[in-house]
């Protein structure tokens, strides 16, 4: 019996290690990540707060991988613009790209910004552009181009309207004004009188500060968590437009080189983050408008007219933009076309028909 006794602790002794062993004989696999914004802006913290819990939780599933994160956010690896070239050249093995910083590499994932005046729902605008980098060859090589394997979480951005040290009522209120728009969104302001200076986010509020500018086209989210409202506190809603602004993509090199486990397990990451950042977004639009007024924001809408008139003086830089790529060898046309019909046939009634004109 004693014997017996001794046996079976010296069994289960001997087992723990082996179970602890298999514990923690997943292979970790360090990956850094970058974004240019901080983490104080949507986009970003959902690669936080969704993406990785969410390829965590499926690696945990297979018991075989685990990754060690090292996240370098708000310029601490990269500067807003500069997204891209860190992964491209492996800085980073994943990041946040704000396609729209990048219409000379990524031209054809910025047709959204070429077509003001549309849809006002961000998450219909990003399935239409998802769906179409799996049907247009082209878009999806444009990420392979630089190195870099789409792994989803295209975010698309809430109403763009303009904030302002002045008020506006008309469009003829514009002219002569310095306005700041990020990338290609300085086409919006072509033809109305004002100056279109290009920034972005991490600059509107020391620039508007400074007489840079005296107003900005941006969004909701983002200028409330800015506090925009402090140095523009006139706020005009014009619905200029609702694009996608970009994703989250590996290295390629780095990517090719892992298990099916971990690809498919970063795919249903950037799923999971794209879901979870609209839905969170939706429910923060009203809330921002809401702490902007109570802080003092002065919030009015732009007369029907008066946006339809904004709408109608500007150049077809949709075409022009299209015609560009054409002669580049790049698919503009077709992606132009394919983006305003698949508009059109989700109920969408834009208030110039880009391709059509």
């Amino acid at each position: 019996m004693f014997s017996r006794l001794i046996k079976t602790a010296l069994a289960t002794a001997l087992a723990i290690p082996v179970l602890a062993a298999g514990a923690t004989a997943a292979e970790t696999i360090k990956v850094q990540t970058v974004a240019g914004h901080p983490p104080v802006f949507r986009w970003v913290k959902h690669l936080s707060k969704t993406f990785i819990p969410t390829v965590n939780a499926e690696l945990a599933k297979t018991g075989k991988y685990q990754i060690k994160w090292t996240e370098s956010y708000g310029g601490t690896l990269a500067k807003v613009g500069g997204e891209l070239e860190a992964v491209e050249e492996g800085l980073a093995e994943i990041g946040l790209i704000p396609t729209v910083f990048e219409p000379a590499k990524m031209p054809l994932q910025n047709v959204a910004y070429y077509t003001p005046f549309g849809p006002s729902d961000p998450l219909q605008v990003v399935e239409v552009i998802e769906r179409l980098q799996k049907q247009i060859p082209a878009m999806m090589d444009t990420w392979a181009k630089n190195n870099l394997v789409y792994l989803g979480c295209g975010f698309g951005i809430d109403e763009y309207h303009i904030w302002t040290q002045f008020p506006v009522k008309s469009l003829a209120d514009l002219k002569g004004h310095k306005i700041g728009a990020p990338g290609p969104a300085v086409n919006w302001l072509k033809g109305t009188g004002a100056v279109g200076v290009s920034g972005n986010l991490t600059l509107y509020y020391n620039n508007l500060k400074t007489g840079v500018y005296e107003g900005v086209i941006v969004f909701g989210t983002a200028a409330m968590p800015g506090k925009l409202y402090e140095v523009a506190p006139y706020i005009t809603k014009v619905s200029l437009a609702t694009p996608y602004a970009g994703g989250v993509a590996a290295n390629k090199d780095w990517f090719d080189q892992q298990p099916q486990e971990v690809k498919d397990a970063l795919k249903k990451g950037g799923e999971a983050c794209k879901v979870a950042y609209h839905k969170d977004l939706n429910a923060a639009v009203a809330t921002a408008f809401k702490i902007m007024a109570d802080k003092g924001a002065k919030i009015s809408t732009l007369p029907p007219a008066e946006r339809k008139k904004w709408a109608d003086v500007l150049p077809n830089k949709a075409k022009e933009w299209a015609q560009g790529l054409d002669k580049k060898g790049l698919p503009g046309t077709k992606v132009l076309s394919a983006y305003m019909e698949a508009l059109r046939q989700a109920g969408v009634k834009p208030e110039r028909d880009w391709d059509k004109e």
